[in-house]
Order: C-alpha cells, then structure tokens, then sequence
C-alpha cells in the first residue's frame, strides 16, 4: 500500500492532521498549527505562572481571571483545532477510514 504523505494529502487551510485512531486532532502539519500551538502553551502557561509569580493581593480574584483566561483560551484552541483538520472530527479506526 502507496503511503501518502502529509503535503500532499492536504487542503491549503489545514493546519492539523487527522487522527489515525479515535476522535480528535493529531499533529500540526502546517506551521499555522504549530503557531497556534505554540500561542496556547504561552496564554495558559503563562497566566498559570504568572500569578504564582507575582502573587497577588487577592488570590481569589486572580484565579479567577487566570481560569478565565483558560478557559477562552481552551475554548479557542479546540475550535481552531477543529475546524482546520484535515477531515473533520470524526471517530477513526485506523487503516479502514
């Protein structure tokens, strides 16, 4: 069997591959999902230790911006990751999809 490659195989608004088993996202194939990647790691990662670092006067209100600003980014992310795999998301079993 001929294995296909991963330029070839893709749309120009693609930016994750399909997942060979399961549902979901695999890997960036374009450097906009690496970038997109790489953006969330700096947003949630950073509001995380960020408030570790600076330790606020009012822990409770801080977590809940940071947790916030998670969840927004979280949410972005998955869309984004959605919407621009190649084939949708949609459950696989490997080599019979």
């Amino acid at each position: 069997m001929a294995e296909r490659t991963h330029e070839a195989s893709r749309a120009p608004d693609t930016w994750f591959a399909a997942r060979r088993y399961g549902y979901g996202a695999g890997r960036p194939v374009s450097w906009q999902g690496w970038v997109t990647v790489g953006a969330f790691l700096f947003v949630t990662l950073g509001s995380t230790l960020g408030m570790v670092v600076l330790r606020p006067e009012r822990p409770l209100v801080a977590l809940l911006v940071v947790n916030g600003i998670n969840l927004v980014a979280v949410g972005l992310f998955l869309w984004l990751c959605k919407t621009r795999t190649a084939g949708g998301w949609r459950w696989r079993w490997g080599e019979k999809d």
